[in-house]
């Protein structure tokens, strides 16, 4: 089978390591890949977003399953497009399409679909540039914090946590008004602060079957405990501690199974993966968001964890049939920590060259924002590694996964030494 995965990406990078293994794979493609893929796969140079170009290549390559890896091609309608071109009706796809995806392409669409389908969620009201002043006003009786919310798609970036109602009120005024997050912010979602602990769960579907995979808690601030401005994503943990099988089976019936009726009732045709961002509250589910694919850096703990031929799930997905299969788990931990470049998530230079990593042992290196030039491996993006390491024990995980993160070398790395410890401490 010829495989072509889009994207750069840790993600991707961890769907070709995890499709390579499967003796199902003849030909493994990337578009436009990292210098991690390349060791295992075909990069090919052409952006995920020029779709005649990801067409062409389907065509050139044979492609028999695509996998679309970022949120911004499938929001745009990737999948939509190559369903359009009657010479491509047999390819097999794993993504929504347009519809599908406005689960994430638009905080306002997910919320109004939550509160059709009963789907428990934080109270929220959304405002746009004509409606600014009624959303200031809003404000004033506002109880703190105020979460904000760009629409559209922010990068991970577009969420805002005000501690006072001025700031609430100078935020709401900079995204509508002085456009802080582009078009993505032209409609905001003031949304209520809920105090618990973060999770997210990851559901793939066929359509009218699901599996739901391993769970994850990701830390998304910049600085150790939780300190600093949101990032992509800075590591993650695989199994999580607080996620007893009585929580998880709330999950599934009060989350997913309203989640994938919705969809069927509105008639969106749904097959990929739907990553639902959660929020424990006293012991009970509430949905902060969706994604229309998997997360980054999640998916490089999640997918070791998964013992399945992947290209099997894969194919499965796209055909209709997951209800033949069943996911198998490893009981063990995956913790992955992520190197990023000096001055992420702001200004951060790149093309710094890469060392030590033949030195690592017992652990993978994912690559995300790499390339391979002149022989070396440098740095091309904010996010540059995600050191994932398995062990028996969450501690055990933790201390592999920092450790490798220590040896490997570029100029300005940052790391989070914090991954996982809170979980260490956590009391259900």
């Amino acid at each position: 089978m010829n495989i072509l995965i889009l994207g750069s990406g840790g993600r991707e990078h961890a769907f070709a390591w995890k499709l390579a293994q499967s003796p199902l794979c003849d030909n493994l493609f990337v578009a436009p890949g990292n210098a991690g893929t390349t060791q295992i796969a075909t990069n090919i140079p052409i952006s995920y977003n020029d779709f005649l170009a990801v067409a062409n290549t389907v065509r050139d390559k044979k492609i028999d399953l695509l996998i679309v890896g970022p949120e911004e091609p499938l929001v745009k309608g990737i999948v939509d497009f190559l369903r359009q071109q009657p010479d491509l009706a047999d390819l097999r796809i794993v993504g929504p399409d347009a519809e599908g995806a406005q689960l994430e392409g638009s905080k306002d669409f997910s919320k109004q679909f939550m509160l059709r389908h009963g789907i428990p969620t934080a109270a929220s009201k959304s405002f746009t540039a004509e409606t600014l002043q009624e959303g200031l006003a809003y404000l004033e009786s506002h109880s703190l914090p105020i979460v904000l919310k760009a629409d559209g798609l922010a990068a991970g970036k577009g969420v805002i946590i005000a501690e006072s109602v001025v700031e609430a009120q100078t935020t709401l005024s900079d995204m509508l008004d002085g456009q802080k997050f582009g078009v993505a912010g032209s409609k905001v979602v003031v949304e209520q602060f809920l105090r618990g602990i973060e999770l997210s769960v990851f559901v793939l579907t066929d359509g009218e079957n699901y599996k739901i995979l391993p769970e994850a808690k990701d830390y998304k601030r910049i600085g150790e405990a939780d300190t600093g401005p949101n990032t992509g994503g800075m590591g993650a943990v695989s199994p999580v501690v607080f996620a007893n099988q009585t929580f998880l089976k709330k999950v599934e019936d009060k989350v997913v199974k309203p989640t994938l009726l919705g969809l069927q009732q509105e008639n969106i045709r749904y097959q990929g993966f739907i990553f639902v961002g959660l929020m424990k509250v006293n012991g009970e589910p509430f949905v902060i968001e969706y994604n229309a694919r998997m997360g980054d850096p999640e998916t490089e703990v999640v997918l070791p964890r998964i013992q399945n031929d992947f290209v099997q799930l894969m194919t499965a997905t796209a055909d209709g049939e997951l209800d033949k299969l069943s996911v198998q788990v490893s009981p063990q931990t995956a913790v992955t920590t992520v190197l990023v470049s000096g001055g992420y998530p702001g200004d951060y230079q790149t093309g710094k060259t890469i060392t030590e990593l033949e030195r690592l042992e017992d652990v993978t290196a994912f690559h995300a924002g790499t390339l391979a030039k002149n022989g070396q491996v440098v740095t091309n993006g904010g996010r540059v590694l995600a050191i994932t390491a398995q062990a028996n024990s969450l501690e055990n995980a933790v201390r592999k996964s920092q450790e490798a993160a220590r040896m490997v070398q570029f100029d300005g790395k940052q790391y989070r030494k914090d991954i996982g410890l809170d979980l260490l401490r956590y009391a259900d």
